[in-house]
């Protein structure tokens, strides 16, 4: 590849945003070849493999046999209107998938117009100058204008683990394949896993050295959820006993009444009332539209299971700094040899006498800072008079690591041959670098001590000086002078102590993991009322408990502090040894291990870095504690209108299948013929994909306990009562039938008057399933207009093929007088009333206010 120099090497002011957004439309995204939406071809194979539609089919074919024209045409009719049907909830849920692929792109921090600005890796241009860091996963390929320390894995695209070392491009090197040590070129999908850097993209989507080894992202299958396993294989275990009750109904309507037509026609009718052709698509939409309803809220589903999971979560481990607080650091207290210097809220300079620790401070942290910390410092040194190393280089670095929690800078200032190291970290770190006194360290630890009761974060700063030859590989070997503590605050987040209100009652219990002050711990513990505030384990006691020991102790204790990230995944392994279904948050590349290992992984996405977003379930782009209990929610909302819909497509089917077997039974004519199955289909089909989808949670969802790990999606009572629900309807439309019959009403009119009951029963279990808690006048406060389009297009339906002549003799009816439309009625009335006295005997029994 040939190599333009980069623009704007100088500065900082990138590409103009026109000039993106042109590049973009001239370029394309950012992106490998994904998987093209279904064509049409492979929509209609879809359609024809569907198992209504073949019944149909044969229903048609047997009445253009018999010479029934009409019938016919109308069967097929129904055919286009279940394909545009099949059409309109492909074209929703791919467009809800569509957008959640968008907002799912991994992020990059790019400089466009002077602004840093954080936009979806998609939209990353050629000429865009990145600013990544420890942690972030490479956008695009480019070129290295400046490298602080920097290394990347590269093992994506070499298969070599080691990480190589990175330089800043000379001017001339033109760019070559990835591998090797030294190089400045940065490529599509690697990982920097140490230092900054800024880089100018140099190519984009399929010319990216990625693009060209051809990664087929597109041909990946989607693996199932559980509960998506689950339902097929309920689906395959109903459709076999269709198949061979439809074979029963067949051979016994033939021999015992000799038509064999009608016992074909009464077979197919059969299969098609039994089969639950709803359920796959009840879990495709509501998990679609589900992950995209969580985006909404800010979170990010990267996982389709943790959706199912959300409901189940029994414990919540979240860190403290940037979930719990603001993330937003000042300094608020300066202590220099027993001097103590409060910094009011306002902006004033500090006495003289810290002017080393603030300046060293600065010194210790990277030139342009990400972390929070280090922009505090920049911003006092600032109002402190300004910093006063101009002109000097950083020539050597030292990160921060979990063996030594201490992050320093070797400079040079211009003519001088020995080198000044500054360093900051953990307290303990620092000073054992210091070689204190014990007397000096112990009134150095009741300092600390002070600062973080006081809900401070603590840091201290120290000053070396290196004589110069080769820099020693840690920093034990370099003398150092401790120049004092720093002590920054972080305000508590105002949502948070409401939210962590509502998983206690949720039945939810937090846990506060944090790399801080056990005496900081506590004090933000009292701050948001987190439980159990008094008991802190430190990383230290955790790394001196046994399984057993440890297994007792997190029964018990919700705050763990000076916690170091790898300590993070044993917690996680206990807890779920424990029997908890554990959420975890994390930012780091270290924290990776635990996200993976947790029930539900949630990376940060505002200070996150790429590594733990990919290892997470979801990710937070607003990185609030209340985010999380937001999303809860809208899990257990999910999850309970995945088990509503279930339930009333279950009970629905009873009645169909149970009036396509009493005409043999009885000896009556077939009630119902493959076209009113098809009607009653065209109003299950939207009721469970669209009103349930869209149905707001019950009011008591947060103060249910979690459900319990691998219970059934219908089970016990609820599946009972479904199939209840079911049976009296049933019964209802049975005796309307029978009645009417034996009445000499006639057959058409008794035909009528069983289907208008059971369209108007159809309706009936939609508004009693929307909770399996709430009255249904209860639940008709709540908005949902959906639900009001299918009630006013079904009963529309029905008028039509009830008093239009042409389709009312297509459906084989006579017309209802007001008597008869009101029987209906007090029967569908009749059949359900059970169940809303069941939910008031159990509203009571709860105590549960409705409304609330």
């Amino acid at each position: 590849m040939n190599l333009e120099p980069p623009v704007n090497r100088a500065g900082l002011e990138g590409l103009a945003q026109a000039e993106a957004e042109a590049r973009l439309v001239a370029e394309g995204y950012n992106e490998l070849p994904v998987a093209d939406r279904r064509g049409v071809w492979a929509l209609a194979l879809e359609i024809v493999r569907d198992p209504t539609f073949m019944l149909l089919l044969a229903a048609g074919t047997i009445y253009l046999m018999l010479g029934d024209f009409h019938e016919a045409v109308l069967l097929l009719s129904f055919v286009v209107m279940i394909a545009g049907l099949t059409v309109y909830q492909e074209h929703k849920t791919e467009r809800a998938l569509s957008a959640l692929h968008d907002l799912t792109s991994p992020r990059a921090l790019v400089v466009r117009n002077g602004q840093r600005i954080r936009i979806a890796g998609r939209e990353v241009v050629r000429g865009d100058m990145l600013l990544m860091e420890e942690g972030d996963r490479v956008p695009a390929d480019a070129v290295l204008i400046s490298a602080n320390d920097v290394l990347v894995d590269e093992s994506l695209l070499t298969g070599e683990s080691v990480s190589v070392q990175k330089t800043a491009w000379d001017g001339a090197l033109q760019m070559t394949r990835p591998g090797g040590d030294g190089l400045p070129f940065v490529y599509s999908g690697t990982l920097l896993t140490r230092g900054q850097a800024l880089a100018e993209v140099v190519a984009t989507g399929t010319r990216t050295e990625i693009g060209r080894i051809g990664v087929a992202l597109a041909g990946a299958e989607a693996e199932l959820t559980p509960l998506q396993q689950e339902t097929a294989r309920v689906i395959r275990r109903i459709a076999g006993l269709a198949i061979v009750l439809a074979a029963i109904l067949v051979v016994m309507y033939g021999v015992l009444r000799g038509g064999w037509v009608d016992a074909f026609l009464a077979g197919i009718t059969l299969a098609m009332a039994i089969l639950p052709q709803e359920f796959p698509v009840v879990l495709t939409v509501f998990l679609a539209l589900g992950a995209w309803r969580i985006s909404k809220q800010r979170v990010l589903t990267r996982r389709i299971p943790a959706i199912e999971t959300l409901g189940a979560a029994t414990v919540l481990c979240v860190d403290k700094t940037g979930t719990l607080t603001m993330n937003r650091m000042t300094v608020r207290r300066l202590y220099c040899d027993g001097r103590v210097h409060d910094m009011p809220r306002g902006a004033a300079s500090p006495p003289p006498e810290f002017r080393d620790l603030v300046e060293y401070s600065v010194l210790a942290s990277e030139l342009d800072p990400f972390d929070p910390m280090e922009k505090a410092f920049l911003e006092l040194a600032d109002i402190a008079g300004g910093r006063s190393h101009a002109g000097w280089t950083i020539v050597k670095e030292y990160p921060l690591s979990s063996s030594l929690l201490v992050h320093a800078h070797g400079w040079q200032a211009a003519g001088q041959e020995s080198f000044i190291v500054a360093a900051k970290g953990a307290p303990e770190a620092v000073f054992g670098l210091c070689r204190l006194p014990a007397e000096k360290r112990a009134l150095l630890d009741e300092a600390v001590a002070r600062m973080a009761d006081d809900g401070l974060r603590v840091l201290a700063v120290a000053r070396g000086v290196f004589g110069g030859g080769d820099w020693p590989a840690n920093l034990d070997a370099i003398e150092f002078t401790l120049l004092g503590l720093t002590g920054l605050a972080d305000p508590v987040r105002p949502t948070v102590a409401a939210a962590l209100a509502e998983c206690y009652t949720a039945g939810m219990r937090v846990i506060m993991i944090t790399g801080d002050y056990p005496g900081t711990a506590r004090a933000i513990a009292r701050q948001i009322g987190l439980a159990g505030d008094r008991e802190v384990v430190t990383g230290a006691e955790l790394d001196s408990f046994d399984d057993t020991t440890l297994r007792t102790k997190v029964g018990s204790v919700n705050i763990f502090a000076r916690v170091v990230p790898e300590q993070k995944l044993r917690l996680v392994k206990v807890l779920k040894e424990n029997g908890e279904v554990v959420a975890m948050t994390g930012d780091g590349v270290n924290d990776a291990p635990a996200l993976k290992a947790a029930d539900i992984g949630i990376a940060m996405g505002g200070r996150g870095t790429d590594v733990a977003r990919e290892s997470a379930s979801l990710v937070l782009l607003d990185d609030d504690f209340a985010s999380i209990v937001h999303t809860a929610r809208l899990g257990r909302r999910i999850y309970e209108n995945i088990r509503n819909a279930m339930c009333y497509v279950l009970a629905v089917h009873v009645p169909i299948a149970g009036m396509s077997l009493l005409p043999l039974v009885f000896g009556w004519p077939l009630v119902f013929l493959p076209e009113h199955i098809v009607f009653l289909e065209f109003v299950i089909n939207p009721a469970c994909s669209i009103v349930f989808e869209a149905e707001e949670v019950d009011d008591d969802v947060m103060r249910r306990p979690p459900r319990v790990p691998g219970e059934p999606l219908l089970g016990g009572w609820m599946l009972a009562s479904s199939l209840l629900q079911g049976f009296s309807v049933l019964v209802a439309v049975a005796i309307v039938f029978g009645m009417n019959y034996y009445a000499g009403g006639g057959e058409a009119i008794a035909r009528a008057m069983a289907f208008t009951t059971i369209v108007l029963g159809n309706l009936g279990l939609i508004l009693a399933n929307r909770s399996r808690s709430l009255l249904i006048a209860h639940t008709l406060r709540r908005f949902n207009p959906a639900l009001w389009w299918i009630i006013g297009g079904t009963l529309a339906g029905v008028a039509l093929v009830l008093y239009e002549p042409y389709l009312r003799s297509l459906f084989r009816f006579a017309p209802l007088s007001f008597a008869d439309l009101l029987i209906c009625i007090v029967a569908t009335l009749l059949s359900l009333a059970w169940f809303e006295v069941y939910k008031l005997i159990h509203l009571r029994a709860t105590k549960v206010q409705p409304g609330r």
